[in-house]
């Protein structure tokens, strides 16, 4: 699976280590992750995709607006209860 806008991606390193989020936007090298709490839609995170685990689930366009849309969005995989 590629990345692209909208895939829930986990973190591999860093600080944000283990931490679940989605993939705003992409260049050449870096995807920009959000998780709308800790990294907030203004301010996404610049990671390295070798530093991402992909998993097979892509939030909807409509759900990527606000950041309590994606926390909504992110809150199953946070608990543990979601397939990836």
């Amino acid at each position: 699976m590629d990345l692209k806008r909208g895939l829930v991606v986990r973190a591999k390193n860093g600080r944000d280590k283990d931490g679940f989020f989605v993939v705003i936007s992409l260049d050449d090298e870096y995807a920009y992750i959000a998780d709308g709490r800790t990294r907030r839609l203004e301010l996404p995170k610049r990671k390295n995709p070798k530093h991402l685990f992909l998993t097979s689930t892509v939030i909807p366009q409509e759900s990527l607006n606000t950041n309590k849309q994606l926390r909504a969005a992110l809150r199953a995989f946070n608990e543990g209860s979601a397939e990836f």
